[in-house]
C-alpha cells in the first residue's frame, strides 16, 4: 500500500481548493469569521507574495508566536507555498524561553499577536531585541540573534519596527502570481516544512524538523481512523502551535475536503456554543477538556446531538468521562490516540467501532504505514504479549531529526530508523497497545511535555539557590505538577514564593514549581546520583497525596 500523498502541504491545498473551491473550510463562529476553500487560498495566496516581497523564501525559519487566531492558518499555509520552515512557538512562553528558540531555530521571521494570558509579546519583544525600534524594517541587525530579520505583527495596527499583515497582504495583491505558482510546483514532499519545540526524550527543547510527507499523510490516517468524510466538521479548541492542532486538527480536515470550526483560546461554553451553531460532527481535546465542558452549569442548554467523532488524548482518559462523552455529548465514535511530535505525532490510534474498554485502558493499533515494536530496553529484544518494554517506532513519519541537534537525534532514533519514544508500555494478542509508564525523565502536566532539567538549569540563575532538583508531583486534576527541591544559599532566607514567582515572571507558568521545598541535602545512591524517585515520595507524603498513574501520551496533545 503507498502512501496517501506524495505532494506538499501547499501542492495539496491547492488541489483541494479546485476540487471544492465553495465548501466551509475554516469557521470561527464566535465572531462570523467564515472563509471557503477558494477564498482562503486566495488570502494564503496574497500572504505568501508579501513574504517573498520582504524577503522571506524557502529554507527561512518564520517563528509564529501566538493562539489560535484567524491568521495563524494563513501563515500555517502561506509558508508551506513559499517553502518557508514554520517555527511554531507555545504561546505561554515567556522572555527566557523565547530567545532561546529564536536563537535555536537560527529564525529569519517572527509573526506575534499582541498578549496572551499573562504575557505581553510586544513588551517582551522591545525587551530582547531593543534594536527593533531604530532599525529598518526587514533589516534588523541584532546583537543576540544576528539571523532575525523581520519582526511581524498580526493584525492591523502599526508598531515600530514590525510589518503587519495588512501591509503584507497589500504588497502580495501588487505583486505577480507566477512567481508564487512557479516555487510552489517545485517544493517536494520531503523538505523541511514544520518545526516544533518538545523536550523530546532527552535535554533542553529541540527542534523537530517535519516535512510535508510526515505529516500530511499522518494527518490523513489520523481522519481514517474517526470516518471523516467532506461532510465532517471538526470543532477545534486544541492549539495549533502543537501536532494536536496543525496535524491532528487542521491536516486531518485538509485531507478530507471537510470544515474546521475554531476556537481561538479554550472556553467550555464557547466551545459547546460552537459545536451546537455550526452542527460539529467531531469535537477534540485532552481530558480536562471534555471534563470541563461537561460539568459546566451551562452544559444542558446546548445541543449536541450533531457530534459523531472526535479525539481525546494527552493524559489518561478516565472511564467514567468517556461514557460521558458518548452518553452526554453524543460523541460514540471518539477515538484515542497516542504519539511524539518526532513521529509526526500519531503511531497509534483506537478506531470508532472499538468497545468502550479498549478506548479507555488502550491508546489503540499501529497507525497504517507505521511499525510499531515494543522492546526490552536491555536488550533490545521483542516483548513476547503483555510484557512491558520500550515502544519503538519507524515509518515515514519519523522526524528529519532535531535541528543543529545531531548527537541527539543520533539517540533518539537508531541506526535502524527506529524512533526510541522512551515510553513503557504492552501490546497485547489483538495489536493493541497500552501506556504503562514511561523511562524519561519527564514530567507531563494536563498533556503538556516538562523536562526537569531545563526548569533545574534555570533555578540556578536564582539568587540564593544553590541547587534544585525538580521532580514531578501528583496531582488529582493535572496527573502531575512540578515540585522543585531547593537547596538554599548559606545565609539566604528565600521562601517558597519567591522561587514561584521568580519562575513565573521568566518562563512558562505550567513549568513554575507548583510546590517548593527546601531542604539541607538529597537523598542519594552509593555512586552519588540524587535519587528522584525518593524526592517523589517525600513530595507526596508532605502533601498528603497518593500516588497518581503517570502516563506518556504526548498523542502529542498540550492543552
Amino acid at each position: 500500500m503507498a502512501l496517501h500523498s506524495d505532494l506538499t502541504i501547499g501542492q495539496y491545498f491547492e488541489r483541494q481548493a479546485a476540487a471544492d473551491p465553495e465548501r466551509d473550510f475554516i469557521v470561527y463562529p464566535d465572531r462570523a469569521l467564515r472563509w471557503s476553500y477558494s477564498e482562503f487560498d486566495h488570502r494564503v495566496d496574497q500572504l505568501a507574495k508579501g513574504l517573498l516581497g520582504i524577503g522571506i523564501g524557502k529554507g527561512d525559519h518564520v517563528g509564529i508566536w501566538a493562539r489560535n487566531v484567524p491568521d495563524w492558518l494563513t501563515f500555517m499555509f502561506a509558508t508551506a507555498k513559499i517553502g518557508a520552515v514554520l517555527v511554531t512557538v507555545n504561546p505561554v512562553y515567556k522572555s527566557h524561553e523565547l530567545a532561546y528558540v529564536i536563537k535555536q531555530s537560527d529564525m529569519k521571521a517572527l509573526v506575534i499577536i499582541d498578549a496572551f494570558r499573562d504575557v505581553d509579546y510586544i513588551e517582551i519583544l522591545r525587551g530582547i531585541v531593543p534594536e527593533a525600534a531604530t532599525q529598518e524594517r526587514g533589516h534588523l541587525d541584532s546583537a543576540e540573534f544576528p539571523k532575525l530579520k523581520s519582526l511581524i505583527y498580526m493584525g492591523p495596527e502599526k508598531h515600530r519596527g514590525f510589518y503587519n499583515v495588512p501591509e503584507l497582504l497589500i504588497l502580495g495583491e501588487n505583486m505577480p502570481d507566477e512567481p508564487l505558482r512557479e516555487l510552489t510546483a517545485s517544493l517536494h514532499a520531503d523538505d523541511v516544512i514544520n518545526m516544533q519545540y518538545t523536550s523530546g526524550t532527552t535535554g533542553f527543547p529541540k527542534g523537530v524538523q517535519l516535512t510535508s510527507r510526515n505529516i500530511l499523510n499522518n494527518g490523513f490516517y489520523i481522519g481514517e481512523r474517526q470516518r471523516f468524510t467532506a461532510e465532517d466538521r471538526l470543532c477545534l479548541p486544541a492549539p495549533l502551535f502543537h501536532c494536536f492542532g496543525c496535524v491532528l486538527g487542521v491536516l486531518a480536515i485538509l485531507t478530507h475536503g471537510a470544515t474546521l470550526v475554531m476556537v481561538e483560546s479554550f472556553d467550555p461554553v464557547i466551545v459547546l456554543a460552537a459545536v451546537q451553531k455550526e452542527r460539529c460532527t467531531a469535537l477534540y481535546g485532552v481530558p480536562t477538556m471534555f471534563i470541563a465542558e461537561l460539568a459546566h452549569p451551562m452544559f444542558d442548554m446546548f445541543d449536541l446531538t450533531s457530534l459523531r467523532t472526535g479525539i481525546m488524548a494527552g493524559s489518561p482518559c478516565p472511564i467514567e468521562t468517556m461514557k460521558q462523552v458518548i452518553d452526554r455529548m453524543h460523541a460514540s465514535e471518539i477515538t484515542i490516540a497516542y504519539g511524539l511530535t518526532e513521529a509526526s505525532p500519531v503511531f497509534t490510534q483506537t478506531s470508532t467501532d472499538d468497545t468502550m474498554e479498549r478506548r479507555c485502558e488502550t491508546v489503540g493499533t499501529a497507525m497504517p504505514e507505521c511499525e510499531v515494536r515494543v522492546v526490552d530496553p536491555e536488550t533490545g529484544e521483542d516483548c513476547p504479549p503483555n510484557v512491558p518494554g520500550e515502544l519503538l517506532c519507524r515509518g515515514y513519519n519519523i522526524m528529519n531529526g532535531y535541528y543543529n541537534m545531531p548527537e541527539a537525534t543520533a539517540n533518539a532514533i537508531d541506526s535502524d530508523g527506529w524512533l526510541h519514544s522512551g515510553d513503557i508500555g504492552t501490546i497485547d494478542e489483538d495489536g493493541y497497545y497500552r501506556i504503562t509508564g514511561r523511562i524519561k525523565d519527564m514530567i507531563i502536566r494536563g498533556g503538556e511535555n516538562i523536562y526537569p532539567r531545563e526548569i533545574e538549569e534555570f533555578l540556578y540563575t536564582m539568587p540564593g539557590v544553590e541547587d534544585a532538583q525538580v521532580v514531578g508531583v501528583p496531582d488529582a486534576k493535572y496527573g502531575e505538577v512540578v515540585g522543585a527541591f531547593v537547596r538554599r544559599v548559606a545565609g539566604s532566607d528565600i521562601t517558597e514564593g519567591d522561587v514561584q514567582e521568580f519562575a513565573r515572571a521568566r518562563m512558562a507558568r505550567y513549568k513554575a514549581p507548583k510546590y517548593v521545598f527546601f531542604v539541607d541535602e538529597y537523598p542519594m545512591t552509593a555512586s552519588g546520583k540524587i535519587q528522584k524517585f525518593k524526592l517523589r515520595d517525600m513530595a507526596a507524603e508532605a502533601l498528603g497525596v497518593g500516588d497518581v498513574k503517570v502516563f506518556a501520551s504526548e498523542a502529542d496533545a498540550k492543552a
